[in-house]
């Protein structure tokens, strides 16, 4: 398959909050054409809040895409509010912004968390998913969330995280993410130091896993916000990200049978392709592709020609495929 590029940085022609239900108030972006094609495409985390990368997958002359906040991320209220803030109410969100903007239906798209919440999206309300484009899919399984802090690699790469933790370093991996979400949940009346610590750590073990330089650690207004992004995560990891019962590959007899494609580095380290192999038979209307080389990180040369290429051909002829075959 011949390099495709990201398409350049358009800025939004469209923002605005909007109010939903237990007081949040979501931050909403709106790139492209507004005439274009209309396609939803949910951030990751939980908690990571939009980015301008997310937007360059999408051709704007074609395509008219809405980026949201999800509940405490980003720059939506209450920021890094975990009250009121569950699975079903992100779905429930989504539904509304769709009415919001009076879309019949739209192409959705996410990869890691936000590949998970479009599917539980899909499995709700079926009728308004026009096509799935989902990277790097993280099925939030028991063992996936364990596994997310544990094994080989991972264990080495969580340690300095760890250490912060009182007990940390013999810590089961099950226990992790009950003992961040607790220590981020006292850190707003306590030591506001010891949680920007963790989210650092926090920060540095995710990067190593995703094969990502970390660059400069945040400071400031940068490192609150991470601060509040890991508070959302932790306390979706906790609870398992109510999707237990029943679990996400349960719901998917649910998602409709519309143009589906996964795309799953070969190297993922984050979200293992394991998951992807036991979605892809749970869907048997979607196409997998593994991209070769390719770990967590969207910016990898194969997985920008992968994605931006499908969407490229979702655009003209209707089909979310990988041109030539599996990569």
């Amino acid at each position: 398959m011949p390099a495709v590029s990201l398409y350049p940085d358009v800025p939004p022609f469209h923002r605005f909050m909007l109010p939903v239900s237990n007081g949040h108030v979501l931050h909403v972006e709106q790139w492209g054409s507004s005439s274009g094609l209309p396609a939803l495409v949910l951030h990751g985390g939980p908690g990571s809040g939009c980015s301008p990368l997310l937007r360059r997958f999408f051709d704007p002359a074609r395509y008219h895409v809405v980026c949201v906040d999800q509940r405490g991320a980003g720059r939506s209220r209450p920021a890094g509010g975990i009250v009121h803030n569950t699975t079903g109410h992100l779905v429930a969100d989504l539904a509304q912004l769709r009415r919001h903007l009076r879309w019949p239906r739209w192409l959705v798209a996410g990869g890691s968390w936000g590949a998970t919440l479009a599917l539980a999206y899909a499995a709700a309300e079926p009728q308004a998913v026009a096509a799935l484009l989902l990277r790097a899919v993280f099925l939030a399984r028991p063992q996936d969330i364990t596994g997310f802090f544990d094994g080989g690699e991972r264990a080495a790469a969580w340690a300095p995280l760890r250490a912060l933790l009182p007990g940390g370093a013999a810590l089961p991996a099950a226990g992790l993410p009950a003992a961040l979400a607790q220590a981020f949940d006292a850190a707003r009346e306590s030591d506001g130091d010891h949680v920007r610590a963790l989210a650092l750590a926090w920060r540095q073990a995710e990067s190593r896993l995703a094969g990502e330089a970390p660059g400069e650690a945040p400071e400031g207004a940068a490192l609150d916000a991470l601060v509040q992004r890991y508070r959302v995560q932790s306390h979706y990891l906790r609870a398992g990200c109510w999707l237990q019962s029943p679990p996400l590959l349960a719901r998917c007899a649910g998602v409709p049978a519309v143009p589906t494609l996964l795309l799953h580095g070969t190297e993922d380290r984050v979200c293992p392709p394991e998951g992807a192999a036991a979605l892809h038979a749970a869907l048997p209307q979607a196409a997998l592709h593994w991209v070769a080389g390719a770990g967590h990180d969207p910016t990898h040369p194969a997985m920008v020609s992968a994605m931006v290429g499908a969407l490229d051909r979702y655009a003209t002829h209707g089909a979310l495929d990988i041109t030539g075959g599996p990569v």
